[in-house]
Order: structure tokens, then sequence, then C-alpha cells
């Protein structure tokens, strides 16, 4: 993680050098300011150094992970990452309704009424498979 933040720091100060060189750049070819580019660079750097802190401040708070460690081995990062249900429908339909749902700005407003309503009914059934039927706890 330490090694993650230090190359989001490192992302951050290019995106503050590329802003500064584009503003100059700008300035000196049009005699003005073009205010969206530079903005959206400057907006880059801020968002990496928000990862950036976020990583730093996860890495101090967690220790020593395997990924930092250059004597650690594969198995040592080797623990479950959580739960998966490999016979679920779910997952399926919940993806057929959000691309149907996206697919309406291209097609038109009708599709969204109809993918909506399959996109929440797939996301309440996947949130809740384990409460009902076979699978109940």
């Amino acid at each position: 993680m330490k090694t993650n933040a230090r190359l989001f720091w490192l992302l951050a100060i290019f995106y503050l050098v590329d802003d500064a060189g584009y503003v100059i750049w700008n300035l000196a070819s049009y005699n003005r300011l073009e205010v969206i580019g530079a903005a959206a660079i400057a907006m880059l750097a801020i968002l990496s150094m928000f990862i950036a802190y976020y990583l730093g401040s996860t890495s101090k708070a967690q220790g020593i992970v395997p990924e930092d460690r250059l004597d650690a081995e594969v198995e040592d990062g080797d623990f479950e990452q959580g739960h998966y249900s490999p016979w679920s429908w779910w997952p399926f339909f919940l993806g057929i309704g959000c691309a149907l749902a996206f697919a309406s700005l291209a097609i038109g407003w009708w599709l969204f009424f109809i993918a909506f309503p399959i996109a929440i009914i797939s996301l309440v059934r996947f949130v809740y498979e384990y409460y009902s039927g076979a699978n109940a706890h």
C-alpha cells in the first residue's frame, strides 16, 4: 500500500506540472487561458492526492501487507476475499437490467421504464438470496 500511495503522490505531482505547462502553453500560443482543460488536469491532480492520502492512511492503520514485503510469497496474500454464489442467476439479470438502462440513453426513454424494474428486482433478489428459498439461513 505504501508503494501505491507513493505512486499516486508522484502522479499528482506530474499532473500539477502538466497543468502548469498546459496553462503556460495556452497563454503563450493563444494569449488566453483555456479554463476547462486547465481545470480538468487540476482535478486529476486533486483526485490523485485524495487516493494517495487514503492509501497512505490505510497503510498506517493496516500495517505491512504481503504486497509491501520483499520476502513475501504468493501464498502469503492468499486469503478469503469474500463469498460468491456460483449458482446464482441474479448478477446476470442485474447486468442485463443495467445494460438496458444504459442503452436507453441511445434508444429512447421508453426502454428505461422496462430496464429500471428489472434492475431493481434483480438487485434486491441478489442481495437477499440467502434469506429466502432453499438457501435461507
